[in-house]
């Protein structure tokens, strides 16, 4: 094996290739954080669900669920985002509400579908402020 093949593989071995949706919640933060939203929490599972990323715009707690494809082939990736998955990030969002002794601040939820064609160094972003509305069998 070549010195070259050698550093490669340690190189892969300790700093994997980023999956598309990693990838595509990075540039979700980078674009969030660009128009002054601040990142509380990333990849939060701590409660029933998973929220890609959850983010303070002025006084809003936003709950934003990241979307991306390679292309829209099958359809614009905010579609993914089905009356089942809003009920899903609800009670996420929800659970994560009362963790953190947030259930008087108003909050929304918003989507950030991303298209990042293969080899394309920048995506297309766009943000769906508002994405939909709290669903689903919920108490606070």
């Amino acid at each position: 094996m070549t010195l070259r093949a050698s550093l490669s593989r340690w190189w892969r071995r300790f700093f994997p290739e980023k999956s598309l949706g990693q990838r595509g919640e990075e540039a979700a933060a980078r674009f969030l954080r660009r128009r002054r939203y601040r990142i509380l929490a990333r990849a939060d599972q701590s409660g029933p669900g998973e929220l890609d990323l959850v983010a303070l715009d002025r006084k809003t707690i936003v709950f934003v669920e990241v979307k991306t494809r390679q292309s829209q082939d099958a359809g614009h990736p905010a579609e993914a985002v089905d009356a089942e998955k809003q009920r899903r990030l609800t009670r996420a969002a929800v659970s994560f509400l009362k963790r953190h002794r947030l259930l008087e601040y108003p909050a929304r939820f918003d989507v950030v579908a991303i298209t990042w064609p293969a080899g394309k160094r920048r995506p297309l972003i766009e943000h769906v402020k508002d994405a939909f509305e709290a669903v689903g069998d919920w108490h606070c």
